[in-house]
């Protein structure tokens, strides 16, 4: 549904992307998850035919945003990170003139409107000016005018960036109800946000692709090292010595937190594939140490997301 394809976009003598090349799928969701000032509005803004790429292609429905612009912005709903609205107008009034720009037959206008205020929740606020309202509801008032003219993509720019946490959980929730129902790109600094709502993440750093995949497949690839947590009671010294014998163990890094009766607990990175564990419960139990409890640990997404952005990973 959407094709990137080493898309680059020069401001003078700064590269604000370079080389950036990705899919989304037909229903996906896909989360363009880096630090602010990473490329993720410029790519945005290149997809929307805001702005146009120095070099590069880039595809949304088949049609060439460069080349088949009107035909992209056709099929797209659009929210930006700032929503720009008619302060003036009622809600109902600007929902109305946003239909009819985007071609909305007149005939269904209307009861277009009142669903879109009815599923993003401002149909209480419809008589009431802009201006008057919250950033929460400016906020939903952007997503349905998004959503007005049944886009078959929606390019999300952080849509729950100053909004309260009861308001960031109502606009989630918005998008995760769209689910399958339409192709979105979703753009965020917010960890959670990206592996709550997105089935696959590209995360760019610097103006350049360091990763796509799922969220799983992220941590597989990119985790330098297995990584086990083991709790055991006795001395922390010949704890520490017990885990250090076997081949593969890498660092050992003990965690601090509350253990009663002298118990410690551990993570013990070792190298890639390596299954150990049973070396480790050897060694324990010659040692004269109580294994409590041992298991794998997968690599969290901010584990993936230091690794790829920043080259190294919180211990």
């Amino acid at each position: 549904m959407i094709e990137v394809q080493n898309l680059t976009k020069i401001y003078g003598k700064t590269a604000a992307i370079e080389d950036v090349s990705f899919r989304v799928e037909k229903g996906e969701i896909l989360g363009l998850l880096g630090p602010n000032g990473a490329g993720k509005t410029t790519t945005m803004r290149i997809l929307t035919g805001h702005t146009p790429p120095t070099s590069g292609y880039a595809f949304v429905a088949g049609f060439d945003v460069m080349k088949d612009s009107m035909a992209v912005r056709r099929c797209i709903g659009y929210l930006p990170e700032t929503v720009g609205v008619y302060e003036d107008m009622t809600v109902r009034a600007y929902l109305s003139f946003m239909a009819e720009v985007k071609g909305v037959k007149s005939a269904g206008r209307q009861r277009r409107v009142n669903d879109m205020m009815e599923l993003t929740g401002i149909a209480s606020c419809a008589e009431r000016l802009i201006r008057n309202l919250s950033k929460g509801y400016r906020q939903r008032i952007g997503f349905a005018q998004a959503l007005i003219a049944e886009p078959e993509v929606l390019i999300l720019d952080e849509p729950t960036v100053g909004l309260d946490p009861a308001q960031i959980r109502e606009i989630r929730s918005l998008i995760k109800a769209m689910e399958g129902k339409k192709t979105m790109i979703l753009s965020t600094h917010i960890l959670p946000e990206a592996e709550a709502l997105c089935q696959r993440i590209a995360i760019i750093n610097l103006g350049r692709i360091a990763a796509v995949g799922t969220p799983a497949e992220l941590a597989h690839r990119m985790s330098p090292a297995g990584r086990i947590s083991l709790t055991a009671r006795g001395d922390s010294s010949a704890i520490k010595a017990a885990l250090e014998k076997p081949a593969g163990v890498l660092k050992i890094s003990e965690r601090k937190m509350p253990i009663p009766d002298s118990g410690h607990s551990y993570y013990i990175d070792v190298q890639k594939g390596a299954d150990i564990r049973g070396e480790i419960v050897k060694a324990l139990i010659a040692s004269g140490c109580e294994l409590l409890e041992i298991a794998t640990v997968s690599a969290s997404l901010e584990d993936v997301y230091m690794e790829a952005v920043m080259g190294n990973r919180d211990a």
